[in-house]
């Protein structure tokens, strides 16, 4: 008797669960009521909920680490526990904020305003004005990406009955004045690019429907998305306008007190970041200008008076290296902060423009080694006086707050995570496989000394968009896998942003495959070193890792004892015609291209499925209200492999976006029924 294999490379069009796309359809949810049932009911039970509750017990711990930022002359923070599973934005003051045990002001309670208004709201994000007292608060439901947008005082801890309201929609908003908003949203007809994102910046006046607004800025709806941001920092105020052509591509306009815009001339692939008469950038691909040629990656800086009156007399202020890579840059009080990666090994340096230069120096008194953030305190640069947070950590060691002060000399730490799980024994270790093409892939190793041959093995990567995969101190494998005897793999793959450009670009597009290779081939490394076999191995990705996992499964399942695919990406024919997917293209490819479907379909795991393979059993979760990436993509995944036969389990709670839960008791449950399968599916029985 055939199997049922659609869709496949022959047929790629010919998809017979189209039906799973529909996100509220009444056959899809009891696709998805009855899969719920099957995946809880084999994998939750009592020792679950022994597990979940231990996790959301460490997730909600008051002596958790309180993030905050400033504004004004409060530190601002949004803190969730058991009895605020939905959040209390509060504040206080940094010398309260010294303290073991700090006062803290409640601005708005969340849970009571979901309760009151009986909608599932999540306080997304905020955006103020350093000149006055009101903000704009992004309200979304469920933790979708699509946001309501309301203002409120934070006086008098209230919404302002007549103030700015706009219903759901993706995009964001900047204060230009006390009643003017520069609003860069999808909402309204015709405002949506084909990504779903904003196409204009509009002009919103106090008390002008949205609907009048005026329009000072549009782009075409193939393009990604526009949004802008005012700055401050300049003698008058100013805003900049960034036309995204593509995930890695920009054009830049300056718009100035009087309203003029002015393009940029410069490439479109650079990071740029302005503070008043100054600005720096990294170009993404090489550029020849006014006879010199900079290489890709570097980081250039000019004065922007000059820059705009036709001078290119470019300042070299970063010189990328094949392993040494900027990770991003900002500016505080007149001071640019480059964060870098040389080696994996974290460098901050800092470069202060003036009339006769760049002056150079490195942030001190921060490790070497293991995962240093930092970042500014202030959320306007206008408002900031140099001081910068600091995150310091690794697989062992559980975070620290820093307050690099401004003219302070050391370092000072403010708040000390609490050590979760026990580690007597543990060992962070660093390696490298060697992937097909004879690249050398890093990964780093937790777990016990020497080799046993038979560890159970937690293995995750990304391996997109140019994102660094740091090695952090995590609480929920670090409780529940590698304190009950398990060991824990993080590897670098291409694709991700470690070793700059040059690694991200031959992992995109058609090198997608390679960043599979490298995942693959530290996979067969831990095997080789005699820490584990391939039975052992349980692996996990979430989102871009979510074509990463399911090529596992089709490609190299012989490397695997069980798979874990999260809030993923798989249908490479129509990921692009669903909800965000088309802002991914320069990622991935055009499907719609007959050149490029040629390599998308090579890591279309959804069509390459075939029959009769010894594929390794799966569990692939996402969330509904996951507006990024169409919970579709997990849902046919999962009917296609049962149909053929195969064990593929699915799960997909309502709420949680494009994450594992909207509070920490949903997020542990999520993370919870992973292990649960993880361990069963590679023969672990951890004694817990």
């Amino acid at each position: 008797m055939s199997v049922d294999d659609r869709p496949t490379l022959e047929a790629p069009d010919d998809d017979p669960w189209l039906w799973l796309e529909e996100i509220e359809g009444r056959q899809a949810l009891d696709f998805v009521e009855r899969q719920n049932s099957l995946t809880l009911q084999a994998f939750g039970g009592a020792a679950f909920e022994r597990d979940r509750d231990i996790l959301a017990g460490i997730y909600d711990r008051p002596d958790n680490i309180p993030y905050v930022g400033r504004r004004g002359d409060r530190l601002y923070n949004l803190w969730k526990d058991a009895g605020n599973p939905r959040g209390l934005w509060r504040r206080t003051t940094l010398e309260e904020f010294r303290k073991a045990a700090p006062a803290w002001e409640t601005v708005l309670d969340i849970d009571q305003l979901a309760a009151s208004e009986g909608e599932d709201w999540l306080l997304n994000w905020i955006s103020s004005s350093p000149q006055h007292q009101r903000v704009i608060l992004s309200l979304s439901r469920g933790g979708s990406d699509a946001v309501t947008l309301r203002e409120f005082d934070i006086g008098t801890k209230s919404f302002i009955a007549d103030g700015f309201v706009l219903p759901e929609a993706k995009g964001g908003v900047d204060w230009l004045d006390a009643d003017t908003l520069l609003l860069s949203s999808a909402y309204g007809a015709n405002m949506a690019t084909t990504s779903g994102y904003a196409r204009t910046i509009r002009l919103w006046r106090r008390g002008e429907p949205v609907e009048q607004a005026q329009v000072i800025f549009e782009t075409t709806a193939d393009r990604m998305r526009v949004y802008c941001g005012v700055d401050d920092t300049g003698p008058e105020p100013r805003a900049w306008i960034v036309d995204q052509v593509d995930f890695f591509n920009f054009a830049i306009w300056l718009r100035d007190a009087a309203g003029a815009l002015t393009k940029l001339d410069l490439p479109t692939g650079v990071w740029m970041q302005a503070h008043g008469d100054w600005f720096a950038m990294k170009l993404r691909q090489p550029w020849t200008i006014a006879g010199r040629t900079f290489a890709a990656d570097s980081v250039l800086g000019i004065s922007l008076s000059a820059f705009l009156a036709g001078d290119r007399d470019f300042t070299v202020l970063f010189v990328p290296g094949p392993r040494r890579a900027l990770q991003g840059l900002f500016w505080t009080a007149g001071k640019l902060v480059l964060p870098i990666l040389d080696e994996l090994r974290p460098v901050h340096e800092v470069r202060t423009p003036s009339p006769t230069g760049w002056a150079r120096t490195t942030l001190l008194g921060l490790p070497d080694i293991g995962v240093v953030d930092v970042w500014r305190l202030d959320h306007h640069e206008s408002q900031g006086n140099g001081d910068l947070l600091a995150n310091v950590q690794d697989p062992l060691t559980p975070a620290a707050l820093l307050l690099l002060e401004h003219g302070v000399a050391s370092p000072v730490v403010l708040k000390q995570a609490p050590k979760t799980f026990t580690s007597d024994g543990l060992l962070v270790t660093q390696h490298e496989a060697i992937s097909v093409d004879g690249e050398r892939i890093p990964y780093v190793q937790t777990g016990p000394a020497g080799e046993t041959g038979d560890a159970p093995v937690y293995l995750s990567a990304y391996g997109g968009f140019g994102v660094s995969v740091k090695p952090y101190y995590n609480a929920s494998v670090g409780k529940l896998w590698l304190e009950r005897g398990g060991t824990i793999v993080q590897a670098n793959l291409r694709g991700g942003g470690e070793f700059g450009t040059r690694w991200h670009d031959a992992g995109r597009l058609a090198g997608k495959t390679l960043s599979h290779d490298d995942f693959a081939a530290v996979a067969a490394d831990l095997v080789r070193r005699g820490v584990t076999s391939a039975k052992r191995i349980a692996a996990q990705g979430g989102s871009n890792g979510g074509i990463l996992i399911t090529n596992m499964l089709v490609r190299y399942p012989e490397r695997f004892g069980a798979l874990f695919c999260t809030i993923p990406l798989i249908d490479m024919r129509r990921y692009t015609k669903l909800l965000a997917g088309a802002s991914w293209i320069a990622e991935y490819g055009d499907p719609d291209k007959p050149n490029e479907w040629e390599w998308l379909k090579t890591y279309s795991a959804y069509h390459n499925v075939r029959d009769g393979q010894s594929y390794p059993p799966i569990l692939i979760a996402t969330t509904r209200r996951d507006d990024r990436v169409h919970p579709g993509h997990a849902r046919k995944m999962a009917a296609k492999l049962q149909a053929m036969g195969y064990e593929a389990w699915f799960y997909e709670p309502a709420a949680g976006g494009h994450g594992y839960g909207k509070d920490n008791k949903e997020r542990a449950g999520f993370e919870v029924l992973g292990y649960r399968f993880l361990k069963e599916k590679i023969g672990w029985r951890d004694g817990a």
